[in-house]
């Protein structure tokens, strides 16, 4: 048997690893959002306002957008929420509408979400946050000349979307945008934002 060289071994592993890596990157089911795509959260809140939820039933506070946040954002952010009941909606102007559920012991409510969008066959999902208690995505619906579209779909339509859940005080809190999404990314950056800052009121 012919020994191998050292640059034929060395040659043939470079492209073992790089097959390899191929073949990784084409296995990973969802798709990755572009730079211009991404969402990144930071720390900074100058554009927010911190809202005690204490009064309304939620023992919390939230950073909410400010008039400054350029969203045509009240001064005063409108909570609606009835005595006794599990539900809350806060509005800040017409823009921004965060829906708060009260979901009890339930711990896995953003995985239940997402395997919600997977079974689904109506819109395309891309993840441009996918975190454990937070995930923020991009809804296309599938139009006509897709297998899985409907008939009647003939118009490209895109949302975005923001889920998350906030455990306190053993109780799971579900924070949502609106069904119907915002055609707006930056609305739902700045919801997520809040939905990041939600934290036990202490």
């Amino acid at each position: 048997m012919k020994k191998r060289s050292l640059k034929q071994f060395l040659s043939f592993g470079l492209m073992s690893v790089v097959l390899l890596a191929t073949v990784i990157s084409s296995c990973g089911g969802e798709e990755k959002p572009s730079t211009e795509e991404a969402v990144t959260l930071d720390d900074d809140y100058y554009e927010f306002k911190g809202i005690n939820l204490k009064s309304y039933g939620i023992p919390a506070l939230i950073m909410l957008p400010d008039e400054t946040a350029n969203i045509g954002a009240s001064t005063k952010p409108e909570i609606i929420h009835a005595d006794g009941d599990f539900i809350w909606d806060i509005n800040v102007g017409s823009n921004f509408n965060l829906h708060i559920e009260d979901y009890g012991d339930y711990t896995d409510m953003v995985e239940y979400k997402k395997k919600e969008l997977k079974e689904q066959e109506v819109f395309d999902i891309k993840y441009l946050i996918d975190d454990k208690d937070l995930i923020v995505y991009e809804r296309k619906l599938i139009v006509k000349g897709s297998k899985k579209a409907s008939p009647t779909v003939g118009v490209e339509h895109k949302s975005y979307h923001v889920y998350g859940q906030k455990i306190i005080d053993g109780i799971t809190y579900e924070l949502r945008s609106r069904d119907e999404g915002y055609e707006a990314k930056n609305i739902i950056e700045l919801m997520a934002k809040s939905i990041k800052s939600f934290k036990a009121n202490k």
